[in-house]
């Protein structure tokens, strides 16, 4: 064999492999966009009207209650809030509170189960697959650590978060079964109360933000009738319509 041929069969094999490796490449960034893109899921929220109206209402009330039929997206809208203020991610169309340092939220249910099915299910992922944790509203690139409660290893504890500003946020799981003594102590930037609380665990959870002029925020399915914590907002109405009933809807909000 030549040299002259050596050289063409070297040439074409440097080209052959220098083409596959540009072809695994490509593969592999459209791999990890697909990736990026599974774990921020908080990006592609685009909340429908009423969802819209419940959070600009933060921007002017510390307390604010989202009430509406089964699967019209109140923890939806419950969730993607929160992880707003535990990543500092706002998006352009935001236009309601906005926290530029690190918070301390807690997310709360009537149950450590129904807590783990709900809240935690759709800030963090699915309870079951430890994988999938970071698939949900809080992007996976946030999530600097969990907890696992001592109820399961399904079941979380607590989250801490990287926020924008630099610094982590924390957020923690509750349940109303536990009462009300286990609310007290804590100095938070907001409560969120998924599914009706009584009312003294409300007033407990509204009580741990005062010294920070923080927020609550309430998603629920009315079943209890008009309850205690329902006409705290209803009674409370203002003529300017933040509390407006419509299609089995009330973005409720008091100061």
């Amino acid at each position: 064999m030549t040299s002259a041929t050596k050289t063409s069969t070297n040439s074409n094999g440097i080209l052959s492999g220098g083409l596959r490796h540009l072809k695994e490449s490509r593969f592999a960034l459209k791999r990890e966009k697909l990736r990026r893109l599974e774990k921020n899921e908080l990006s592609r929220y685009r909340p429908y009207d009423k969802q819209r109206r419940f959070h600009d209402a933060g921007a002017a009330h510390r307390e604010r209650l989202f009430m509406a039929g089964n699967q019209l997206g109140k923890t939806l809208a419950g969730a993607s809030e929160w992880a707003m203020h535990l990543t500092g991610r706002y998006p352009d169309w935001w236009r309601g509170r906005r926290f530029a340092r690190p918070v301390r939220l807690w997310a709360a249910g009537v149950t450590a189960e129904s807590t783990r099915d709900n809240p935690q299910r759709m800030l963090l992922g699915p309870p079951q697959r430890r994988d999938a944790w970071g698939t949900a509203a809080l992007p996976g690139d946030a999530i600097l650590s969990t907890s696992a409660a001592r109820s399961g290893a399904d079941t979380v504890d607590g989250i801490v978060v990287r926020h924008s500003s630099g610094g982590a946020s924390t957020l923690a799981f509750k349940s109303y079964e536990k009462g009300r003594e286990k609310w007290q102590g804590e100095t938070l930037d907001g409560v969120w109360f998924d599914e009706e609380p009584p009312l003294d665990i409300y007033s407990e959870g509204l009580t741990r933000t005062n010294a920070t002029s923080g927020m609550t925020i309430i998603t629920f399915t009315p079943l209890l009738g008009m309850s205690e914590v329902v006409r705290l907002f209803l009674s409370d109405s203002e003529p300017d319509g933040d509390t407006m009933p419509a299609d089995g809807f009330t973005p409720g909000a008091r100061n």
